[in-house]
This record gives C-alpha cells, sequence and structure tokens, in this order.
C-alpha cells in the first residue's frame, strides 16, 4: 500500500500522541535516510506524516540533522504543508519564557550545512523574501490566540550553526539588528521546503532569554529540554488545530514557487 499524507509536522519526539492510527514508514530519499522512520497518522480528517527533526533519541545535533532528506521524504508522500514547532531563545526582554512567536522573517547564521536540492545541472533562484507561508501564518496566530498563547505576530527568527548556545557578545548584536528570537533549525529547513514549493511554517516556543538579554551564566541545555517538555502537551494541542483549519486547496504563494523555473530533475 502506497501511503499518502497531506500536511506535514516535523518537531520533537513528543508530537507522536498527535496522531491516531498512526503507521510507520521507511522512506528512502536521493539524500540518504530521515532523521528516523516516519509516522503517518490522522488529525480528525487529515493525514499527517510526522517527522522527528532530532531523531527519536535526538541523536542528531542542530547541525547533523538530515534536512534534505527529511522535507524531500514529506513531500514524496504528497505533503505540500509542512508544520514545524522548535524551542528558541528570546532576544527582547519582553518575550519572556512562554511567549510563542510566529516569525515571518530569518537571518541565516549557520555555516557548512547543506542547504539546497540544486547545486547541480543549471541555476534554480527560488524566491525568498518571504520564508514564511502567510497563510499558515496567519492560521496559528489566530489559534494560538484563540487557546490563551501570549502570541507575537511576526519577528526575525535568527539561526545559528549550534550545537553551542550564543556568547554574551554575539546574542547582544543580534538583539542590536532588530532580531526577535535565536534557533538552531530553521534553516535551512525553511529553505529546502520552499525549493520544494512547500507552505512552510514556524511556532517558536520561547524557552529562555538568550545570553545578552538576562545576567548570569546564561541559557542551559537542561533548562531547554525542561521547558519544552513542560509546555509539550499545550503544543501539541496548538499544532493539532493547525493541521485541523489549514485549508487544503492552497490560496498562497508557495506553491508557486517554481513557477518557470527549468529544475535539474523531476521532484517527487
Amino acid at each position: 500500500m502506497v501511503m499518502t499524507a497531506d500536511i506535514g509536522v516535523i518537531g520533537g519526539s513528543g508530537f507522536y500522541s498527535l496522531l491516531d492510527d498512526a503507521e510507520e514508514i521507511e522512506i528512502t530519499t536521493p539524500y540518504g535516510a530521515p532523521s528516523d522512520i516516519i509516522t503517518v497518522g490522522r488529525i480528525g480528517g487529515r493525514t499527517v506524516a510526522f517527522v522527528p527533526r532530532h531523531g527519536r533519541d535526538h541523536r542528531f545535533p542542530p547541525h547533523r540533522i538530515p534536512y534534505q532528506a527529511n522535507l524531500w521524504a514529506l513531500r514524496s508522500l504528497g505533503v505540500r504543508q509542512v508544520i514545524a514547532p522548535s524551542a528558541v531563545g528570546s532576544l527582547r526582554a519582553e518575550y519572556g519564557p512562554g511567549t510563542l512567536v510566529i516569525p515571518d522573517q530569518l537571518v541565516d547564521r549557520t555555516s557548512g550545512r547543506a542547504q539546497t536540492y540544486y547545486d547541480a545541472g543549471g541555476a534554480v533562484h527560488v524566491p525568498f523574501a518571504d520564508p514564511y507561508c502567510p497563510v499558515g501564518r496567519a492560521l496559528a496566530y489566530s489559534r494560538a490566540e484563540a487557546e490563551g498563547w501570549n502570541a507575537v505576530d511576526g519577528g526575525t527568527l535568527v539561526i545559528i550553526e549550534g550545537p553551542r548556545f550564543s556568547t554574551r557578545a554575539e546574542s547582544r548584536w543580534f538583539t542590536s539588528n532588530g532580531w526577535s528570537i535565536v534557533g538552531m533549525t530553521g534553516h535551512p529547513e525553511a529553505v529546502l521546503a520552499r525549493e520544494l514549493a512547500l507552505c512552510y511554517t514556524s511556532l517558536s516556543l520561547v524557552t529562555d532569554h538568550d545570553a545578552g538579554v538576562d545576567t548570569g551564566e546564561g541559557v542551559t541545555q537542561e533548562e531547554v529540554f525542561a521547558f519544552f517538555a513542560a509546555n509539550s502537551e499545550r503544543m501539541r494541542t496548538l499544532v493539532g488545530s493547525v493541521v485541523a483549519e489549514l485549508p487544503l486547496d492552497r490560496a498562497c504563494p508557495c506553491g508557486e514557487a517554481l513557477n518557470g523555473i527549468k529544475l535539474p530533475f523531476e521532484l517527487p
């Protein structure tokens, strides 16, 4: 049986409990294996494919996640819309832990990550001025407000290489540029989604104030993991409600990202 899915979710392993009638499927891609076996199930009337971003045992650090394989595998299953929850640090004093930011911009400060499918066979320049799906963003913010989140509509997510956290000087520099939050996994995830003409929406949960906001020792892995785990059920509820209301007929520019471009290979 060929399994298909309407919507993809890329997140932590705690999101497995989102899915009803779940089945596991192994997928091979031209870019290797995804982070783990993909689970396909249902949320309400929608079929959803879930990929644990770091693997079930969190074996992939941010700079080693097989981003290309993850997005390719989702598209090969029929996914055209992706919801991507993640933990981030705040670069603004007013965005405390528990704030949910729905960013509308990103800044790439990574290095060395494979960030394109089109590195041979001819130039493919995808539009990326607005990295996130406007329909997905609007729905996510609306649902977050309705569910009582301290939600922020818009903001810039700066993605660092990791796996270390920022120095205090780096964090203050990010803040001085007007950027809102900092994370390690939002790039190249977003651009690879655009290169496959997928909708991509980030749900960025603030778990801490980054090094430049507070004095003291700065952020630790333990506090990030603990805070995200404590809020995982609430985040699962939000993801479920967003998935349930995403329109299947896309009326956003994301699906047209490759229009008029000659691709060097056929997409799944």
